[in-house]
Parts: structure tokens; C-alpha cells; sequence
């Protein structure tokens, strides 16, 4: 996509950041970090998963105290003590785990602690106006403010993240990852709102580790890594790839996709078979297998019915219709347990809700689902526990290496990586995963992508739903294009291309109904 040119942007600083230090116990997470926006910039800040961005992002926002350095604003000196007198001064922070609370509305959550109310009574009728109108700004008039939050899709509960932020009039949004949920029309029209607010001169901070956005959106680039800034205003559209890449790694990464298997045996019995699997209101007649050491794509839209493809085959949905097969023996319907039990792990996209237990350690995460191999005499053999943790985190480069730390402390990549290791623990035949790289730094992504493939290279049926075409592409041997809830098309990734699956995908809606054959390139099916 060509972006038009972007005014430059000049002037005094409107956020300065010097020389920030903050320490946890065993850790120097930032190490004299600096950092300067400007008034109606995109500024984006990147770097590996574990460089610091999280806890300068928690500084600037006011949740965490920095242990040395100085902070001024519109050249002030100031002291942001808490998210609070962070979004007092106009500086709000949208995070990539989004901070919405399930129970209530949407338009509750966009003004939460900020209620609309006259002579002190609560005017709902006045918030839910204001809230249209703010999703309305931001091309989402179909998000009702009265829905309940928790029912909207990831994608929706990511813009009235951003609508909160629009309400508190802010001059400066810090966004970390907002486009990981987003299918592409939807980032255009974040993209939209972005240059809408600085061109208003509020001023973006833009985390992301989607490098084509950044020269898309951004202006100027921070680079992190190790907790120091390596690397501060280079122009975002001039910077060349690779030497970003090279900034934030350390070396060059050339080539992020390992290289696939000649061809799998076709002859060979097909290890997970889906046969006409429904889930009503989502996906209708989905019928695919996988043999031991294929990788299968599901690519489409974001809301194509994806995910929910993937939990129902693990049984975390009750199928309204159709069977899967492990092994050629049928799994019981909505049963996770029995569907473990046949050597089927998922790796959900929210890893953090859904497959972590973030209090707990990273020996306890890995073995969740293994526990009864370390059981002694009805007590948990926690030795046995950690030494197999500790080899698994080792194998995996999971850092820091340290099985007792609480998951939560780690990065997104190293926490993707604690994920994968309870499955490799469990000895899983079927490995579903869901956004595997979602949040993850172009350095880890390449490792995950090798540690899948090394997977299937050892006979593991792996199935990966992925919102980045070029990812499913990349990984897969064979895909299968999702559109509306149904399978529009099946060919060999190396036939396919970003182009063709859009194609397909958009398509798809017409051609409801039509066998998947007509749907392919003659010769393509795999």
C-alpha cells in the first residue's frame, strides 16, 4: 500500500524520557532509557520481547516508578505516581492485553471511573451517546454501546479499548500491539484514526512487531534492546528493514521459515481427521485431515470462524454437527479431557487468559498437563516436576532460565514458548495452534517457526491459524482458506500467495455452496 506523505514533524519535544532505570529483583529491565515524542507523531517503539518496551510503557503510563532518570512534559519536570496522574497530564495507554471488564457495557467500560452524571445521578442514555459517537469516529458504528463487552469479538473488545482512550482527551496514546487482533480493513481504519488524532497534534507511541506497519504509519523509531536504546529517531519510512532487524537482534535474520519437507508421505493414514464439523452461528460442514509431519494453515479474516474451527476440535466447544477422528478413533463431543487424553494439545491466541496460569511458575505451566507422570504414592514428585521443566526450558532457550519464576514475568515470546513446552512434555500427536506468533518479536518468531517444524519433522500433525498471510504461507505445506464460516479453497502453500488467498477470501461469500474443487487451481489440491 502507498501512504501518502505525512506532514514533518518539528518542534519541542512534547514527552522527554531520560536516562530511565527500573530494577526488579534479579533483573534490570530498563538500563537508561531515552525516548522524546513530539506533538502530533507517530512514534514507534520496537524491539525484541523482553527489551524493556512493557516496563517503559508501565513507567510512562504511571503503574510502575522508575529507580533513576526524569520524565518532563511540555518541558516540565513531572512525577507520574500513578495511571492516575498519568491520564491527568493526557497521556493514556492502550495495552495489548486489554484492560475491559467482561460484565459490563461497552459504553461502561469506555467511561469507567469517569461515569457521566448530573447533580450526581448517573446519565446512562448521555453515555451510551457519547460512546456511539466515539466508535462511530472510529468506523465501528455496528458495536453497540449497551453489549456487553465480554460477548464482542477480540477485534471489536480492541476498539472500544480504543475509544476509552479517545474519551479522556488525550494528547498523547500510547498503543503496545494494537493491530494483533485486527484483520486488514480494520487496521486500515485504525490506521485512519491514527492520522486523524496527529493531525489534531495528539501524538502516538506505536508499538508493534509487524515491521510493514511501521513504515506504513510511523515517523520516527526507537529501538530497545536489552533495556537500553540502541537506536532513537530514525525516520520510519527511510530505515531499511534489515537494519532495524539488525538493531533490535543484534545480527541479521535472512530467512525466518525454515524449509519444508520435500513432500509427506501421502500414503500414509492421516492422524487427525475433521468431517463435516459445524458449530452453529459460527462455521458450517469443515471437513480436512492432517497426516504425521504435515503443517495445514487455516488463513482467512479475522471473525471467519478460525479459532472457533480449532476449540471445537479440541473440545472446548460442543460441535452441532459432524466428528473428529485422532488416530481413526472418534473423540467424544465437548470433552477436552478425552481429547488430551488422545494427544491433542492447543495453543490458544489468548495465551495469557486461556492457556496460562500467570501466578503460578514456569515448571507448574509447563506441567499442568502431565501432572499424573509425576505422581508418587498420591503425592507430586515436584523434583521430577522441575528437572523436567528445566530440561524442556533449556531445549527451548526460554529466558530467563528460571523454572520457579512466575510465568507473568515473562515476555510474550518466552510465555508462547512455556505454552508449546507443556504440549512437547505431554508427547502431543495433534498440535493446534492459534495466533502461535501473535505479540512475538521477529527474533523469537523465527525459533518458534523452527521448533514447529522440527515437531512435524518428528510425525506431529500441527494445524496453525494465523491472521498473517505471509506466516501461514511461510509455515504451512498445505492451507486451507476460511471465508464466512466455511472452507472456500485447499492447495499447496507454495501455490498460493498473498494475493490469491485475499482473492479467495473475498470470494468466498458467493461461492457458499460450491464444492471446494471449483474453488482450486487445477492440479493444486493437495
Amino acid at each position: 500500500m502507498t501512504e501518502p506523505d505525512r506532514p514533518a514533524v518539528g518542534g519541542t519535544p512534547l514527552l522527554e524520557m531520560h536516562g530511565i532505570v527500573k530494577t526488579f529483583p534479579g533483573v534490570r529491565a530498563l538500563d537508561g532509557v531515552d525516548l522524546d515524542v513530539r506533538a502530533g507523531e507517530v512514534h514507534c517503539l520496537l524491539g525484541q520481547n523482553g527489551a524493556g518496551k512493557s516496563t517503559l510503557i508501565k513507567v510512562l503510563a504511571g503503574a510502575h516508578q522508575p529507580d533513576a532518570g526524569r520524565i518532563t512534559w511540555r518541558g516540565e519536570e513531572v512525577t507520574l505516581g500513578s495511571p492516575q496522574a498519568a491520564m491527568t497530564l493526557g497521556i493514556a495507554t492502550i495495552y495489548q492485553e486489554l484492560d475491559l471488564v467482561s460484565g459490563l457495557t461497552v459504553a461502561d467500560n469506555i467511561f469507567l471511573g469517569r461515569e457521566q452524571s448530573r447533580f450526581g445521578i448517573t446519565r446512562p442514555a448521555a453515555a451510551n451517546k457519547a460512546a456511539s459517537q466515539l466508535l462511530t469516529r472510529l468506523g465501528h458504528p455496528e458495536i453497540r454501546a449497551t453489549a456487553e463487552v465480554g460477548s464482542l469479538s477480540a477485534a471489536s473488545q480492541q476498539m472500544v479499548s480504543i475509544a476509552r482512550a479517545l474519551s479522556q482527551d488525550a494528547r498523547l496514546i500510547v498503543m503496545d500491539e494494537p493491530s494483533a487482533v485486527l484483520d486488514n480493513e480494520e487496521v486500515e481504519r485504525l490506521f485512519a484514526v491514527v492520522r486523524d488524532l496527529t493531525a489534531h497534534d495528539v501524538a502516538v507511541v506505536y508499538i508493534s512487531h509487524r515491521l510493514e506497519e511501521i513504515r506504513q504509519v510511523g515517523d520516527r523509531i526507537t529501538v530497545l534492546k536489552d533495556g537500553s536504546t540502541v537506536a532513537t529517531g530514525l525516520p520510519a519510512r527511510e530505515t531499511p528493514t534489515r537494519e532495524v532487524i539488525t538493531l533490535m537482534t543484534g545480527r541479521t535474520i535472512e530467512y525466518v521459515f525454515p524449509e519444508r519437507r520435500a513432500e509427506v508421505a501421502r500414503d500414509e493414514a492421516p492422524l487427525l481427521e475433521v468431517e463435516g464439523l459445524g458449530l452453529r452461528g459460527s462455521f458450517s460442514d469443515v471437513s480436512f485431515s492432517v497426516r504425521p509431519g504435515e503443517i495445514l494453515g487455516l488463513a482467512g479474516l479475522v471473525g471467519a470462524g478460525r479459532s472457533e474451527i480449532l476449540e471445537t476440535v479440541f473440545g472446548a466447544r460442543r460441535a452441532s454437527a459432524g466428528t473428529v477422528r485422532v488416530g481413526g478413533k472418534k473423540l467424544r463431543n465437548g470433552d477436552v479431557g478425552s481429547t488430551v487424553a488422545a494427544g491433542v494439545g492447543l495453543a490458544p491466541e489468548e495465551r495469557k487468559s486461556q492457556a496460562l496460569l500467570l501466578g503460578d511458575s514456569v515448571s507448574r505451566n509447563i506441567s499442568i498437563s502431565s501432572l499424573a507422570r509425576f505422581a508418587r504414592g498420591g503425592f507430586l514428585a515436584r523434583g521430577a516436576e522441575r528437572s523436567a521443566a528445566q530440561e524442556l526450558t533449556r531445549s527451548l532457550d526460554v529466558r530467563p532460565a528460571d523454572v520457579d519464576r512466575e510465568v507473568r514475568t515473562l515476555s510474550g515470546g518466552n510465555q508462547q514458548k512455556v505454552v508449546l513446552a507443556r504440549w512437547l512434555l505431554r508427547d502431543c500427536r495433534v498440535l493446534l495452534l492459534d495466533e502461535p506468533t501473535r505479540g512475538v518479536d521477529v527474533g523469537a518468531r523465527s525459533e518458534i517457526y523452527a521448533l514447529v517444524r522440527d515437531l512435524a519433522d518428528r510425525g506431529v500433525a500441527v494445524v496453525v491459524v494465523s491472521s498473517e498471510i505471509p506466516e501461514v504461507l511461510g509455515l504451512a505445506d498445505r492451507v486451507l482458506v476460511i471465508a464466512d464460516g466455511a472452507v472456500v479453497a485447499e492447495e499447496r502453500a507454495e501455490a498460493l500467495d498473498e494475493h490469491r488467498v485475499l482473492d479467495l477470501v473475498m470470494q468466498g461469500t458467493a461461492h457458499r455452496g460450491t464444492p471446494v474443487a471449483t474453488m482450486q487451481h487445477e492440479g493444486d489440491v493437495a
